[in-house]
């Protein structure tokens, strides 16, 4: 082999260690298909349905007992940094989402409308908006504090968005809405109500834990993609919808990727914060909006709205793995300087 050659293998070799699948969403995927082919129906899936619905509160309440209220609010000095996520997180993407979901049939399919709106009214993510900035080298601080807020505030934010912006379709009724706060945000006030107990519990078991909290996320797909299989999803959602909206899921985040690193760049932030506001502001959190689903969507059209954030979340990931090693080779004389800030 010619010393070119191999040079192409270990560069290739390279590039796809840092954009791989990630095996989590691979069972998701694997969800999707066992809903398909044997779907919940009957009595098993109101057996389902209540499983679920105690599957969301307690990712919730995980969530509240895991959230450290000492890491946001330290971070939250950084008012200015923390107000351009929030703006591109719960401003910027349904307004951009929205554009989308009233483009001609032929461009946006009109069965993942909805769920193209659902998708820009979640949260950010918290474990890869830390961890992608960790990589790049950027605020990290800053990062812990904007994408914990963002799921705190999504919690009351993202039921009043998608009853706003899906009310004329039927998506979620006004009168709907508070009662899907509080059965969301109950357990999280007891989570973190408990913290001060169970904290530390919850800390030393956070790998099995983590296990509870997937695990219910799986069972939150599948019981929305049986009762979205039994209405018939496969019949008004095909092969080349699914190829439209791989297309509009990669556009919709490289807009949002380009508005945030030059917003932030415009109003003069730093290249660490830079870092920290396009990593949360560009990113859709899939353990969030999964429950969320669950909770806002009725069993027939649950399943459906989950398909753009299911493909959003893997086409993030690869994309900012590939960003994030690009910021991470940035002059280490400016790394430097961040470091002894």
């Amino acid at each position: 082999m010619s010393a070119e050659a191999a040079a192409g293998r270990r560069g290739l070799g390279g590039l796809l260690s840092r954009i791989k699948v990630d095996r989590y969403l691979l069972l998701i995927v694997l969800m999707v298909v066992a809903a398909s082919l044997a779907p919940a129906r009957g009595q098993a899936a109101h057996v389902f349905d209540w499983t679920t619905k105690f599957a969301i509160g307690l990712v919730f309440f995980l969530h509240g007992a895991r959230l450290s209220r000492e890491a946001v609010i330290g971070g939250l000095t950084h008012w200015r940094l923390h107000l351009l996520v929030m703006a591109a997180t719960f401003g910027l993407f349904p307004l951009l989402c929205l554009g989308l979901a009233a483009l001609p049939a032929w461009i946006t399919p009109p069965a993942l409308a909805s769920g193209l709106i659902f998708l820009g009214c979640l949260p950010s993510t918290i474990q890869s908006s830390i961890g992608f900035t960790v990589i790049a080298r950027g605020d990290v601080p800053a990062a812990v504090a904007s994408a914990s807020a963002s799921n705190l505030i999504g919690m009351f934010l993202t039921p009043l968005l998608v009853s706003l912006l899906l009310h004329a379709q039927g998506g979620v009724s006004a009168g709907q809405v508070w009662a899907i706060v509080l059965q969301l945000l109950l357990p999280f006030v007891a989570g973190q109500a408990l913290r001060r107990w169970i904290g530390g519990w919850v800390k030393d078991r956070a790998k099995f834990l983590a296990y509870i909290d997937r695990g219910s996320i799986l069972l939150v797909v599948y019981t929305a993609f049986s009762g979205a299989v039994v209405e018939g999803v496969w019949s008004r959602v095909g092969a080349a919808d699914l190829v439209r909206l791989l297309v509009l899921c990669s556009l919709l985040l490289a807009v949002v990727l380009a508005a945030t690193a030059w917003t932030a760049r415009t109003l003069g932030f730093s290249k660490a914060d830079e870092i920290a506001i396009v990593f949360c502001g560009s990113k859709k959190s899939l353990a969030s909006g999964a429950p969320m689903a669950g909770v806002l969507f009725p069993a027939a059209t649950a399943g459906v709205a989950l398909l753009p954030l299911m493909l959003f979340h893997q086409i993030q990931l690869m994309a900012c793995a590939v960003i994030a090693q690009a910021y991470a080779r940035r002059p280490e004389a400016e790394a430097e300087t961040f470091a002894a800030r």
